[in-house]
């Protein structure tokens, strides 16, 4: 990889990032497909954050964050800065600091395929960030790497201006080009949750909504009374 700064990369539309922010991660990742989950080693640095946002990638070295400086400049409002090193960190790349100045940028969020720390100033900053680890432990800023170009977190391609959708599930990545599409499908999804949810508080099961009593007998599932089935036993 050339150490390269990629500028004005196109983005998705902000509105279509902000609403698939609201729908989650959870519809999302469903309306797409069941793709583009970072999995469940990226976690919330606090709980109740919610965002959607487009994509600015970092590519950085192990214990090193030389890049996170260089990729604050290419931050804009509605943005979630995307940090991946190119071999397996740890280490604290993140904090306080660098969120005031991306707050500052109307930044919406971090992801980091590494570590993250004063966590408890991101909490009270309301700044919200996911990482595979949390750690004390610093970092140097001796090695360049990229921004803006493709990289790899927890095995999914986050490419520059995707939309990424991060909650207390977890952070899901829509490409660029898709946004639109899975803001309708997610929309779809959320309608047929609430008339499912309306049916369930009305007294509906799931069996029966979702069409899953008639296929019992092909699961090989059968029901017998609590005689039978202690009558059962004992023979055994």
């Amino acid at each position: 990889m050339k150490n390269v700064v990629v500028t004005d990369c196109p983005r998705a539309a902000l509105e279509d990032a902000t609403t698939l922010g609201e729908y989650g991660a959870a519809t999302v990742h469903e309306a797409q497909g069941r793709t583009g989950f970072l999995g469940p080693r990226l976690r919330p640095a606090w709980p109740g954050a919610r965002i959607g946002g487009t994509a600015v990638t970092v590519l950085c070295w192990p214990g090193d964050n030389l890049m996170i400086h260089v990729a604050v400049e290419q931050c804009r409002e509605g943005d979630v800065l995307v940090v991946a090193t190119n071999s397996p960190s740890s280490d604290g790349l993140f904090g306080e600091l660098f969120a005031t100045a991306l707050q500052r940028r109307g930044v919406r969020g971090v992801v980091l395929a590494c570590g993250v720390r004063d966590v408890a100033d991101l909490r009270e900053m309301g700044f919200p960030a996911w990482s595979t680890a949390v750690s004390a432990q610093g970092s140097v800023k001796a090695t360049a790497g990229a921004v803006n170009v493709p990289i790899v977190v927890e095995g999914q391609v986050i490419r520059p201006g995707d939309v990424i959708v991060a909650d207390d599930d977890g952070v899901v990545c829509v490409p660029r080009v898709n946004a639109p599409e899975v803001r309708e499908l997610s929309a779809a999804r959320v309608a047929k949750e609430e008339a499912a949810r309306q049916a369930f508080r009305e007294g509906e099961l799931g069996l029966d909504r979702y069409g899953m009593r008639q296929r019992l007998d092909e699961f090989g599932i059968t029901y017998v009374t609590h005689e039978d089935f202690a009558a059962k036993g004992e023979q055994q």
